[in-house]
């Protein structure tokens, strides 16, 4: 995984997969597999899809990159506390998921707690083999 300042504010975690370097065959996939990691996490619930993609080319005035052929979002929260209202501001969370000509490139925005953030990296290093 990379650490990267996404438009000079954004922590995120970001990690391009090339197609021949997993077993997984689509996103689908890949989102299934999020989706049963966060399901049998003790503290992680499972929110939703969004697909991402379907609704920006759906916008009267988009703007899509040549390369990006398909993008969805896994929505989960880690939220095992609850102690400042500004914590809502920072929850839930999100993997981006997106498909390339020869990559899925999976991405999340850095979480306040060390223990979600390791978790997702290690979900998402699991895609790559």
């Amino acid at each position: 995984m990379q650490q990267i300042t996404f438009m000079d504010k954004y922590p995120v975690f970001t990690k391009t997969i090339e197609k021949d370097k997993t077993h997984f065959n689509n996103m689908d996939e890949i989102i299934s597999y999020l989706r049963q990691k966060i399901e049998k996490d003790p503290i992680a619930i499972y929110i939703g899809i969004f697909d991402h993609y379907t609704y920006t080319k759906g916008l009267e005035s988009h703007e899509i990159s040549e390369d990006i052929h398909d993008a969805k979002n896994i929505l989960c929260c880690f939220g095992d506390k609850l102690i400042s209202p500004q914590i809502a501001a920072i929850r839930p969370r999100s993997f981006g998921i997106v498909v390339t000509d020869n990559a899925y490139v999976v991405s999340f925005l850095q979480a306040p707690s060390p223990v979600a953030n390791k978790k997702m990296m290690q979900w998402v290093q699991e895609i790559e083999g």
